[in-house]
């Protein structure tokens, strides 16, 4: 891709986000703006691959409707804990369930709200998207470069005492929090 590609499809990818936060606000459910885009947020490098939100799982049919009355394109992947809304050749991804664990209303009330791009949504915290993606590392999934950036640019806002408690149980988050403390990025 190159950079002319590469800015129009992050464009797209914030149109999007926006469309689909501002859907959600006016017209329900309870939602965050999760993943990556939230650690952007805070911060983080601008991710490039697509928008994560998330709802509690009694809303995800209601979300679903709500982005299709918007004008996404709804899809039922075989993966039972998301679904995607698409427009175009974009998607956002609509979580309902995060490391096997289904989405509860308390974590959705814990986002802070923030003006993104001109538009005012809910945001999960940074400790608890950093939580969830080192919860999600495994034999399969581990690839430590797409959280360096993030973590390095989000530091000083992680909480890393809980982020080492509620990780704990994970080799490979520990494994990455070995690494990002010899790297000197925990704060």
């Amino acid at each position: 891709m190159d950079a002319i590609d590469h800015i129009a499809r992050r464009e797209r990818l914030r149109t999007a986000m926006k469309t689909s936060a501002a859907a959600l606000r006016d017209h329900g459910p309870s939602f965050a703006l999760a993943g990556s885009y939230a650690l952007w947020v805070y911060g983080a490098p601008e991710p490039d691959h697509d928008v994560d939100l998330m709802v509690a799982q009694a809303d995800a049919q209601s979300a679903a409707l709500t982005l299709a009355a918007a004008g996404f394109v709804i899809e039922q992947p075989p993966e039972d804990w998301l679904f995607k809304a698409r427009v175009g050749d974009v998607v956002v991804d609509v979580l309902h369930h995060v490391n096997g664990v289904a989405v509860e209303p308390a974590i959705l009330q814990a986002a802070e709200y923030r003006d993104v791009l001109a538009v005012r949504m809910p945001v999960l915290p940074p400790t608890t998207v950093m939580i969830q993606k080192l919860r999600a590392l495994e034999e399969h999934r581990c690839d430590f470069t797409s959280l360096l950036p993030a973590v390095r640019a989000t530091r000083e806002v992680l909480d890393w005492d809980r982020i080492r408690k509620e990780t704990a149980d994970n080799d490979y988050a520990v494994a990455f929090l070995v690494l990002t403390e010899r790297l000197g990025l925990t704060v």
